[in-house]
């Protein structure tokens, strides 16, 4: 006969979630595919706060897809409306979690947008570690190969440093990680509190 087998220990239960507000809008930008909306929907279910993707807001408004704006309005005529919408998120009176699409840092007024109204937390993500996160470019009208993307993503980087309040590497971390740590950054900055009764 075997060596009894010890008891298994039991995980440890999580401590119950504590209803979270945030005094202001909290942006994630980066390129895409660094996991901004995963990040900010992980974080508004664990904190019990609002999330919104800004491109599915933006669909939503417009009635049609994004790519469908860039084909008839072109990249120029999409800036427009993300502008519009960023504002119209900022402004909102319950602040919210905004996940943005990966090139609004290319709109000079988005960065007034962003340090008049909100804290920027960028995820960062290199051009080759987005690719295999991105399961279908054909719904990313700016990915249409690696080279491109490559470039894209250097162009950007010093757009995303110059808006970013907090930076988070996502390099080999899974979304409930990543989650935790702009948790903790925003705690700390006084942006997420608990909920006052």
């Amino acid at each position: 006969m075997g060596a009894p087998q010890k008891p298994r220990r039991r995980p440890p239960v999580p401590a119950p979630d504590v209803p979270m507000e945030l005094t202001r809008p909290v942006f994630f930008v980066g390129f895409m595919g660094a996991g901004k909306t995963s990040v900010a929907r992980r974080l508004a279910r664990t904190c019990r706060v609002a999330s919104v993707d800004m491109d599915t807001y933006i669909e939503r408004r417009e009635g049609k897809k994004v790519k469908e704006i860039f084909a008839e309005a072109g990249e120029e005529g999409f800036r427009a409306v993300e502008t519009d919408v960023l504002r119209e998120l900022a402004a909102k009176p319950d602040p919210l979690l905004v996940s943005c699409g990966g090139g609004v840092v290319v709109t000079p007024a988005n960065h007034e947008v962003f340090s008049e109204a909100g804290f920027v937390v960028y995820l960062e993500v290199t051009a080759d570690e987005a690719a295999g996160r991105i399961s279908d470019t054909s719904t990313r009208p700016l990915f249409q190969n690696l080279e491109a993307a490559r470039a894209r993503c250097a162009e950007r980087l010093p757009l995303y440093e110059a808006v970013a309040d907090a930076t988070v590497s996502t390099a080999g971390k899974s979304v409930p990680a990543i989650a935790r740590e702009v948790q903790r950054i925003l705690e700390k900055e006084g942006i997420l509190c608990p909920q006052q009764r």
